[in-house]
């Protein structure tokens, strides 16, 4: 899974600090410690700018958003909401923060894009076209 724009930066993530501390805890969890996806996110977290949830901006992927995103090659477009494990319900287009695509939206603003393998290893570019929701711009912060 990649992450990287044009320029072969990574894009910039940014992560409320609400988001960061509950991530954490569930990472220290022993049992996650050991999945590789969780390895993923860590890492994903540790490049990650943390901003308070109020100094988040509304265009940026965070827990619970709702995010419009579009697979470049197909033009496919999907509607997914980003939540934690026990939350996914991948028929609700529920997808958990530690699946392959979950990690990788978390923290991406509009416009940026990453480099997935779907199941079975088809490769996938999805580019993120809207935040429909995000609990940060809403004041919804007891999500």
């Amino acid at each position: 899974m990649s992450t990287q724009p044009a320029s072969g930066l990574p894009p910039s993530l940014i992560i409320s600090s609400r988001d960061m501390a509950r991530l954490e805890a569930m990472l220290d969890s022993p049992v996650l410690a050991r999945l590789p996806a969780a390895t993923a996110l860590m890492d994903e977290l540790n490049r990650a700018e943390v901003l308070p949830p109020e100094q988040v901006p509304a265009d940026v992927v965070t827990m619970h958003s709702q995010v419009e995103c579009e697979d470049i090659a197909s033009g496919e477009k999907h509607v997914l909401t980003l939540v934690y494990p026990n939350e996914a319900d991948v028929e609700k287009g529920r997808v958990s923060v530690l699946a392959p695509v979950g990690s990788a939206l978390l923290g991406l603003s509009v416009g940026q894009s990453i480099d997935w393998q779907a199941p079975g290893g088809r490769p996938l570019k999805l580019r993120v076209t809207g935040v429909r929701y995000q609990p940060e711009a809403a004041g919804d912060l007891h999500r």
